[in-house]
């Protein structure tokens, strides 16, 4: 009798068992959505997150927590929002999305501390010296990083200074201060906050070629001084148009040879518009390539979608004729382009 009770125990606890094991626990069985597969790869994966819809839109929220591990504030973190007037902070919006990953476990992306771009007039049309208005980016770098200090994972410290030739993005930072700029942003963003891991970011990195070149011989520099820079951010802004880098991942390697984290920041694949199922098909690949890329990559640490939603994409409005760029549309219904990337998880 006892080795029967023994025996049907051991039963009912294997039943109990195999209706709780995770679904990467079974042979042949995916994860069930993205925030699965980001525990199952060990890269996270993660959305930039628009804050009206953030704030407006249940919907928009309940796939932003079920999907992700990492947010990135769009533009909630940028100059312009942060501080539109000179000493003025409006911090409501980068707050938002800094609570909301507290809430939900997940990581967080800053985005982004010295740009070129969506800076306020105050500091585009001041008269300022030169010592001013190095005193001006360091006291808004110090600022933003020292609030959001142990909340941030990983910020994009410089963002897009490199052009596609290789030089150095003419700019209001490089004009006025010179290169030295750059080292001087990571060593602020580093000194207040020490923990958090510090990117150079920018776009048309994935390809091997002058853009890429200048920007590893960048990095090499400054780990040559002893500044504090811990990755490079491919953006992975991509089109159907131009084709997919078959290099992505020998150039990722490059940098991760030098001890430097590697991330996939701002990932989406716009196509030239109506939609059809051979584009839906095409961009599937390109996204199912560039977590493969990633995953295929030791330091590889994150993979970041620039917005999940067709119904608030930047593509639109940027490129005419464009758009459907993301893994869900507009009823955030899951793209062949998800699918893809949770296929990854079943051959794993």
């Amino acid at each position: 009798m006892k080795s029967r009770a023994l025996v049907t125990l051991l039963a009912t606890l294997a039943l109990i068992g195999a209706a709780v094991a995770p679904a990467s626990a079974h042979p042949g069985r995916g994860p069930e959505n993205l925030r699965r597969l980001a525990h199952q790869t060990g890269v996270r994966i993660g959305s930039a997150v628009a804050v009206d819809a953030l704030a407006d839109e249940a919907d928009y929220r309940k796939v932003l927590r079920r999907e992700f591990t990492s947010v990135t504030a769009e533009n909630a973190m940028k100059w312009e929002s942060v501080e539109p007037e000179r000493g003025r902070y409006t911090w409501e919006d980068a707050d938002s999305v800094v609570e909301f990953a507290r809430r939900n476990h997940q990581a967080v992306r800053g985005h982004t501390l010295v740009w070129h771009n969506q800076l306020p007039t105050w500091l585009t049309e001041g008269t300022f010296t030169d010592e001013e208005l190095r005193g001006i980016l360091r006291d808004h770098i110090t600022t933003q990083v020292r609030r959001y200090r142990g909340k941030v994972r990983s910020w994009d410290v410089v963002n897009e200074v490199v052009n596609e030739d290789g030089t150095l993005r003419p700019s209001l930072w490089l004009t006025r201060l010179g290169p030295g700029y750059i080292a001087d942003a990571f060593r602020w963003a580093h000194k207040a906050d020490p923990r958090a891991k510090l990117y150079v970011n920018d776009y048309n990195l994935e390809w091997i070629g002058p853009k890429s070149d200048a920007t590893l011989e960048l990095v090499k520099g400054l780990k040559a001084e002893g500044v504090p820079v811990h990755g490079v951010g491919f953006q992975g802004h991509f089109s159907l148009q131009y084709g997919f880098p078959g290099d992505f991942a020998d150039n990722m390697r490059r940098f991760t040879a030098l001890g430097l984290e590697t991330a996939i920041t701002e990932i989406d694949v716009r196509m030239q518009l109506p939609v059809t199922d051979e584009k839906l098909a095409t961009q599937a690949d390109y996204y199912r390539q560039a977590l493969s890329a990633c995953l295929g990559v030791r330091r590889c640490v994150e993979f970041t979608v620039w917005g999940f939603t067709d119904r608030h994409s930047w593509v639109p409005g940027w490129f005419e004729g464009e758009g459907a760029a993301c893994i869900f549309d507009e009823a955030l219904n899951r793209k062949p382009a998800y699918n893809a990337l949770l296929a990854l998880g079943r051959r794993r």
